[in-house]
């Protein structure tokens, strides 16, 4: 009877205020969280903070108003059921504390605004009492709205509970980062010089911040003279959202590492190499980053793959093989070549924030050290070869020989007449 006075309390209420939910205040049943009200309002039923990678919702067991207490095993978070932290039974609230990708939410993206969707589930435990009902079952949505510029709020959707905000100062944005790295990927490469035959070694990564877990992925990269990405010449490396064309050459080892350090990181190995009509040593790198949910499979449009040269395949770094089937016929998509879609043609104040042009550049590429450089020739005249050293030697040891045999033949001539005369 209690709960029914209550109730009609409430409605009466919403009926006065022309049907408006965000008005009405009546005791615990609506509530508004402290830091909005006055200083001596009553906690929430729902208390919810959104925190930069984690959800807490905290319940207050007299769910009704009733002074009846529900039981933490009676509340449950998400469509995976996640139960709530234990907790003294004694405590009058039941406290969840999650990570925003966890217990089955939902991330809905939109131009402005990353928002992450669960639901509080009450269920009466029929345990004491299976054939009698005393509460009926209850659902509050629950929703963490991350906004990709200015204040964050956290709310449990009208019109359960009066909807509170709390604010986070900074601004959290999505971070991408193309390095060339050290041959053991340990650390980040010092130099930008390489000599022809060595292997670029290029790590892309996303720093995601609060966001749901990401997948990072290198759409295309092509490499000019000239940091103008569009100029000419150029010579594609990656294509076809994410085939490593230059692999394809009979004289390229270029491949994506796999497995990923971690789902935000992505590397390849390129073999350096130079534009053979142009005399510049200079080459830039851009590339074209973007991100996906780590929970979606991979696809023709969103992959990673390498080309074998061994057994003429196309495989990829994650996900079903079939995906890299289109690196062959190159029919991934019609907007595929690195040519068309870069983000030299937008307008610098607004690119996609899930997707990113970076440059690395400029990479000094030389002639190896072994062997006579481009343009050069040997001068023979300078230092001898082995077949003339060898003539050189047998003329000596020929001159040597007519000296010693004419020293001797001198002797006998002086020799002999001296012992005539005597």
């Amino acid at each position: 009877m209690a709960l029914g006075a209550r109730l009609a309390s409430v409605l009466l209420l919403w009926a006065l205020q022309g049907g408006d939910w965000a008005g009405t205040k009546v005791l615990s049943w609506v509530t508004q969280h402290p830091a909005l009200g006055s200083p001596f309002s009553p906690p929430p039923v729902v208390d919810v903070q959104c925190e930069d990678d984690r959800l807490v919702v905290s319940v207050n067991r007299d769910f009704f108003g009733t002074g009846r207490l529900v039981q933490a095993a009676e509340l449950t978070l998400g469509p995976s059921a996640c139960s709530p932290m234990p907790a003294d039974p004694l405590n009058k609230r039941v406290i969840f504390e999650v990570g925003l990708h966890e217990c089955g939410s939902e991330l809905q993206m939109t131009p402005d605004s990353f928002i992450y969707s669960t639901v509080l589930h009450y269920t009466p435990n029929l345990s004491q009492s299976p054939v009698v009902l005393r509460s009926s079952p209850v659902s509050v949505p629950i929703r963490c709205q991350y906004p990709r510029r200015d204040n964050v709020s956290s709310r449990a959707i009208l019109p359960t509970w009066v909807p509170f905000h709390s604010t986070l100062s900074r601004e959290q944005r999505l971070k991408f980062s193309l390095r060339l790295m050290a041959d053991d990927w340990s650390t980040e490469r010092i130099s930008s010089a390489f000599q022809l035959g060595d292997l670029i070694h290029i790590q892309a990564e996303v720093y995601s911040g609060y966001h749901v877990p990401l997948r990072l992925f290198v759409d295309r990269c092509t490499a000019t003279l000239t940091p103008d990405p569009v100029s000419v010449p150029y010579h594609v490396i990656i294509d076809f959202n994410g085939c490593l064309v230059d692999g394809q050459s009979l004289d390229s080892s270029s491949i994506f590492i796999s497995p990923r350090p971690r789902q935000n990181v992505l590397r390849f190995m390129v073999d350096s190499f130079r534009f053979a009509q142009d005399s510049r040593n200079e080459i830039y790198i851009t590339c074209h980053l973007k991100v996906t949910t780590t929970d979606q499979v991979p696809s023709p449009l969103n992959k990673a793959c390498s080309y074998n040269l061994t057994t003429d395949m196309w495989v990829p770094v994650e996900g079903p093989s079939d995906i890299c089937t289109c690196c062959k016929t190159r029919t991934c998509t019609h907007l595929s070549s690195s040519r068309k879609r870069s983000l030299a043609n937008q307008e610098p104040g607004n690119p996609s924030e899930l997707e990113a042009d970076l440059m690395l550049g400029p990479l000094v590429l030389s002639e190896a050290e072994n062997g006579p450089k481009l343009g050069e020739e040997n001068n023979v005249g300078d230092i001898p070869e082995w077949p003339e050293l060898l003539l050189l030697l047998m003329v000596g040891v020929a001159a040597t020989v007519c000296l010693v045999l004419c020293l001797i033949v001198g002797s006998h001539k002086y020799r002999f007449p001296c012992s005539r005369n005597v």
